[in-house]
């Protein structure tokens, strides 16, 4: 797994490359997680334009991180996703909470426009 970051503005970007499952899930955590505090970004992207597999414990990656942007005032939006990542993603119900956009552009102009969310966690 490897991941790249930039930010704009108070978005960090998070461009994923590989796979994400129980063997890289655990690292992936603690790098987008020291990032958010690195750059001081309030929001995040997770784009999975380059993740060719993801079972469960990616879910649980973006699952966390939307509750640590809900307790923080901060928002999450999800782009680049497969058929497979985006079906697997759905089923699971994350696009019920999490925001979803074809590319990282179009995410890190919906995450700028967008009011800040409210939610459960």
């Amino acid at each position: 797994m490897e991941v790249m970051f930039r930010s704009s503005g108070n978005v960090l970007i998070t461009l994923l490359r590989g796979d994400i499952d129980h063997h890289t899930a655990s690292a992936l955590r603690h790098t987008i997680d020291q990032s958010m505090k690195e750059f001081g970004c309030s929001d995040l992207v997770m784009d999975f334009s380059g993740v060719g597999f993801m079972d469960s414990a990616g879910i649980g990656v973006v699952l966390g991180r939307y509750k640590k942007m809900v307790k923080s005032g901060g928002r999450i939006c999800i782009s680049g996703c497969s058929p497979h990542v985006a079906r697997l993603l759905e089923m699971a119900g994350v696009f019920s909470l999490v925001q979803q956009a074809d590319t990282q552009r179009q995410a890190e102009l919906m995450l700028q426009s967008a009011p800040q969310m409210t939610g459960e966690v």
